[in-house]
């Protein structure tokens, strides 16, 4: 039955007013355009255009695009913006308060430091200490609370990802809580990094590997057996085989699950025949979340639009997903009891 604008207005303001929980968005991608105009200009910048509209055909998914190369060609452009502490420090104070205007009220932010520190040779540590500062300063200001991940990428010397596992080790006063690795799974398989992502599962790390996205789902397989991961970035296409849902299913390993990126990187054709059903009618512990919301001009809100209203779950499907999010976050245990019982205590949802 077509909605109502009433109806779908109504909607609208209750998934806005939801208190809600966000696993797996990356700061590379939460740049607002504004600010990234304003830091050219400051830092002499140059770019390909600096007017706001003109500027957003190169950091933003347009409606031709739909290619996962081609999305992950904007971080080339976003990742040009890091050239002083202030402008790391200002860009993750507005990614935490735009997370927190859209009604977040749980967030991991993850970031290479790789791709923060190369603009101007900082170190590791500097970058990680200046976002650890930030998100501390926004949560004082708004009613969030903020977990940090350290992006790893598949094509990395391992070198370097032994240094940035080593940062998060020392970092997690920070509030750093885990890694990930992220990038290209068709042409770097994750076989090499296998003892260093064991060695940070035992020093108490959490652990998430982007695996059944652009790749297939024995991916997601690997990324559990081998690098012991507790969380699986997208891993949409575990659908495709029988074997790795039903291994998915009995490890408890949560999908962290971004609609309308899936649909922007290709992975599937049209978000009416996103898997996220069936992922859910498989009893797969499910999350919804962002990934990129500059890059694909999203919000948490219009993600659990797309999924009532294109995807076609129900209310009360989408309140379940967050209560997961809270479960597979990654906080000690008393942390996360206390965070799942102010989630639990919000319980309305909308009349049909």
């Amino acid at each position: 039955m077509t909605q109502s604008r009433q109806d779908i207005a109504t909607l609208r303001e209750f998934f806005q007013r939801m208190p809600k929980v966000d696993l797996h968005r990356h700061l590379e991608g939460s740049l607002r355009l504004q600010t990234l105009a304003e830091i050219a200009v400051e830092h002499g910048i140059d770019l390909p255009a600096y007017s706001i509209e003109d500027l957003r055909p190169y950091v933003q998914v347009t409606e031709d695009e739909q290619n996962f190369h081609s999305f992950l060609a904007k971080f080339r452009l976003l990742r040009r913006f890091y050239r002083s502490r202030e402008a790391v420090e200002r860009i993750t104070y507005e990614a935490v308060a735009d997370a927190a205007a859209d009604n977040i009220r749980y967030l991991e932010l993850r970031f290479n430091p790789v791709a923060l520190s190369r603009a101007q040779n900082f170190s590791f540590s500097d970058v990680t200490e200046w976002v650890g500062n930030a998100i501390a300063n926004a949560q004082k200001d708004h009613d969030i609370v903020v977990r940090l991940l350290l992006q790893i990428g598949r094509d990395e010397h391992l070198q370097v990802a032994e240094e940035i596992i080593e940062v998060a080790l020392a970092a997690r006063h920070l509030g750093v809580v885990g890694i990930d690795l992220a990038g290209d799974e068709v042409n770097y398989p994750p076989h090499r990094f296998a003892p260093l992502f064991q060695k940070a599962s035992q020093e108490g790390l959490g652990i998430t590997v982007h695996a059944g996205e652009a790749g297939g789902a024995n991916n997601v397989r690997v990324a559990i057996e081998l690098l012991r991961a507790q969380r699986i970035g997208h891993g949409v296409r575990v659908i495709e085989d029988s074997d790795v849902v039903r291994f998915v299913r009995e490890s408890g390993v949560a999908l962290e699950v971004c609609p309308t990126s899936n649909f922007q990187t290709g992975v599937v054709g049209s978000l009416s025949y996103h898997p996220l059903p069936d992922l859910i009618a498989l009893h797969l512990p499910v999350t919804i979340n962002t990934d990129d919301p500059s890059i694909s001009d999203t919000t948490l809100t219009d993600e659990y639009m797309v999924a009532a209203l294109v995807i076609g779950l129900e209310p009360a499907q989408i309140r379940d997903t967050v209560l997961t999010a809270v479960n597979a976050a990654f906080l000690p245990e008393e942390e996360r009891r206390r965070l799942l019982e102010r989630f639990t205590a919000w319980n309305t949802l909308p009349t049909k």
